[in-house]
């Protein structure tokens, strides 16, 4: 029989692969929506910006949170974490970009239409390593020390 800290970590897997997946679904609702249509200004700035905040908000979870109580519990992640962090560096800069071209004053739909195809392919990628790497971890037995909500916690009702 399963203990219920077992039980929770799987459950904390599975959230992960999930948060993931909502990830993805709002930057494919992003980016449709920048193909279909010449947006506002004020609408680009808005749709950026909410997609921006929910995915900063889950890496900062992920590197204050997640990824400290697995460095406690498995110091031979530290290889694989630092990647991680280092792809969050990346995915950062990246948003900085598209926030700073979805502000300009035309707009620059093309640039950020390249930004948001980069950023997809990175996304992608390090979501699947992560989720590959990470989710065994948690399926180990991670305890959720309170560090979950900072991960999951940046689900808002998309804008």
């Amino acid at each position: 029989m399963a203990s219920p800290d077992r039980d929770r970590a799987v459950a904390l897997s599975l959230q992960l692969a999930q948060a993931h997946q909502e990830l993805r679904t709002r930057l494919r609702t992003l980016k449709a929506d920048l193909g279909r249509r010449q947006p506002s200004s004020d609408a680009l700035v808005t749709h950026c910006l909410a997609f921006c905040t929910a995915i900063t908000a889950h890496h900062q979870g992920e590197d204050a949170g997640m990824f400290a109580e697995l460095l406690r519990l498995r110091p031979d992640l530290a290889p694989t974490i630092d990647k991680l962090v280092e792809d969050h560096e990346m995915i950062a800069w990246i948003l900085s970009r598209i926030a700073t071209l979805a502000a300009s004053p035309d707009g620059a739909l093309d640039a950020i239409s390249g930004e948001l195809d980069g950023l997809a392919a990175i996304v992608e990628s390090h979501f699947g390593f992560e989720e590959r790497a990470i989710s065994v971890a948690l399926d180990g037995g991670t305890p959720d020390t309170g560090w979950s909500e900072m991960v999951f916690g940046f689900r808002t009702p998309p804008c």
